[in-house]
């Protein structure tokens, strides 16, 4: 059943930020294109990498943290493997890749604008709602999660 929600969640939430309004911005007349060439190409690497980490995330939640990442159905166990082993937001930074992949693809600004956006509204919900709510119900194993991993970007591999 966790399976069957993860998957209705993942095609609701992420489905419609990352594949419908992007749609609806491409589409619009209204749209201004930049022109980047062959460049464009490069949209695939960060496609299958934002694709990739987002199942990967959900997998996590499944199967590692007992639960959804729906708000409504989180995880039961704090998730501090696979990809939450180098940043806290794994799933928003396969979300973001997505989009980056869709303004190289699209060469199109106001689909940079909403990837700036969403990224802002991203950090915004994850400073004021997340790290508190998962600082009350995970007490001391996630205060030491926050020591040792980065929000957004992996820190340099190595001794400290």
């Amino acid at each position: 059943m966790v399976f069957i929600k993860s998957l209705i969640f993942v095609i609701l939430v992420p489905g419609i930020v990352v594949f419908y309004i992007p749609y609806e911005i491409v589409a619009s007349s209204l749209d201004i294109k930049f022109r980047i060439g062959s460049l464009r190409l490069t949209a695939v690497f960060p496609w299958l990498l934002g694709i990739s980490a987002v199942l990967w995330c959900v997998w996590d939640f499944i199967f590692k943290g007992i639960g959804t990442p729906a708000p409504i159905d989180p995880p039961k166990k704090l998730v501090v493997a696979g990809l939450y082993q180098v940043v806290r937001n794994p799933m928003y930074v396969g979300v973001l890749l997505v989009l980056s992949g869709h303004v190289l693809w699209f060469q199109s600004f106001f689909l940079l604008l909403y990837a700036v956006g969403l990224f802002v509204v991203f950090h915004l919900w994850v400073v004021f709602y997340e790290e508190p709510a998962l600082q009350k119900k995970f007490g001391d194993s996630y205060s030491s999660y926050l020591q040792k991993v980065p929000r957004w970007i992996p820190r340099k591999s190595g001794p400290s």
